[in-house]
C-alpha cells in the first residue's frame, strides 16, 4: 500500500495492535508500526503523538458520545439515568464487529503497567467530563462527580464482561446489568 492512500490513521492503529500482540508493547517501535502499515514515521507522528496513542486514540470521540448523551437525556431525568442513556449511547458503537479488536486491545493495555496507567487517565478525565456535563444539567456537588464516577465504574465492569471469552451478550445488556446490580447494592439489597 502506498502512503498517500486515505486510510493512514486506520492503518496504523491496526499495523500497531497486531505487532503490539504478536512482539509486545514495549518491544514495538514507531518504525516498525509505520512499515507494517506501508507508511512512514514520518506520517505516524502526523497522526499520533506517541506509540501509547495509538491505543487510545478514540478517546475523545468516546467522551464526546458520553458527554452528548448525557446532555441530551430527556428533562426531567435523573442524574443515574442519565448517565445510563449515556451508556446505552457507547454500547452501540461497541457492537459485536469489535468485540475481538476490544479484547485484543485490552490484553495489550493489561499486560503494561505504562498502558494501564494511560487507560485509568483517560477513565479520570472521562469521569470529569461527564461530572461536568451532568453540573450542566444542575446537578450539584458531589452529587455530579459521585454519579459520574459510578457511570464509569458501570461502564469500565461492563466492559471487561463483554470482552470476557466466553461472553456473548451485548455490552447494552452486559452494562445494564451491572448498572441493575449497582443500583440494587446502592438501595441496600
Amino acid at each position: 500500500m502506498g502512503r498517500w492512500e486515505p486510510n493512514a490513521r486506520e492503518r496504523l492503529a491496526e499495523a500497531a495492535l497486531e505487532l503490539y500482540s504478536e512482539r509486545g508493547y514495549e518491544q514495538t517501535t514507531v518504525a516498525e508500526i509505520a512499515k507494517r502499515a506501508g507508511l512512514t514515521e514520518r506520517t505516524f507522528f502526523r497522526h499520533y503523538a506517541d506509540k501509547r496513542e495509538v491505543l487510545f486514540g478514540g478517546s475523545s470521540a468516546l467522551q464526546e458520545l458520553f458527554v452528548n448523551a448525557v446532555a441530551e437525556a430527556p428533562e426531567p431525568v435523573a442524574p443515574m439515568d442519565a448517565i445510563a442513556a449515556a451508556l446505552e449511547a457507547v454500547s452501540k458503537v461497541f457492537d459485536d464487529g469489535r468485540r475481538e479488536h476490544s479484547r485484543q486491545r485490552q490484553a495489550v493495555i493489561m499486560a503494561n503497567a505504562e498502558l494501564q496507567e494511560r487507560e485509568l487517565i483517560k477513565l479520570a478525565s472521562l469521569s470529569a467530563a461527564l461530572a461536568d456535563a451532568l453540573r450542566r444539567r444542575a446537578v450539584t456537588e458531589p452529587a455530579a462527580s459521585l454519579t459520574a464516577e459510578a457511570g464509569i465504574a458501570v461502564f469500565k465492569v461492563g466492559f471487561e464482561r463483554w470482552i470476557a471469552e466466553a461472553e456473548q451478550r451485548t455490552l447494552s445488556q452486559v452494562t445494564r446489568e451491572a448498572l441493575a446490580q449497582l443500583k440494587a447494592v446502592t438501595a441496600g439489597r
